[in-house]
């Protein structure tokens, strides 16, 4: 996947999805929406709008492996949410190892709250700040990523 196009990222959780934007020529990544996840799957519907406004060149999911690198319930969730993205907009995707990104978001929010950019109540949020992260993390460091093929 190129590193001069504008990406999507994901970070794919099982009540909610956090979606960023971004891109090398940009100033890294932001967020820019939170998807529910219903009991048959993603709001799909919610994630085309944000495709088709945006035009992504690839698409980023974050790989939440265990600290030791193995599986967890949500890994296969997330690689399979990346297996269909894929296939529904036939573009490139890559998994990009997410761990302790939500704590890396966490802080950036704490730090935009002492600030005065962020309320309480825009830690709703908080799931689109950690899928920027991991579109950050892919930019820093491409040839880490794992391309998802079907």
């Amino acid at each position: 996947m190129k590193l001069d196009g504008t990406v999507l990222g994901f970070d794919v959780g099982a009540r909610r999805i956090g979606v960023a934007v971004g891109s090398a020529f940009g100033s890294g990544a932001r967020a820019l929406a939170v998807v529910d996840v219903h009991a048959h799957g993603p709001d799909w519907p919610a994630i085309d709008r944000l495709h088709a406004e945006w035009r992504p060149d690839g698409l980023v999911v974050g790989d939440p492996m265990t600290l030791d690198g193995g599986d967890q319930p949500n890994r296969k969730r997330a690689q399979a949410f990346a297996r269909e993205l894929h296939a529904r907009y036939k573009l490139p995707v890559v998994l990009v190892d997410e761990r302790a990104s939500s704590v890396e978001a966490s802080r950036r929010f704490a730090l935009d709250r002492a600030e005065g950019r962020k309320r309480k109540r825009d830690a709703a949020a908080l799931d689109a700040v950690a899928a920027a992260v991991i579109i950050e993390r892919w930019l820093a460091a491409p040839q880490d990523a794992t391309q998802v093929t079907l």
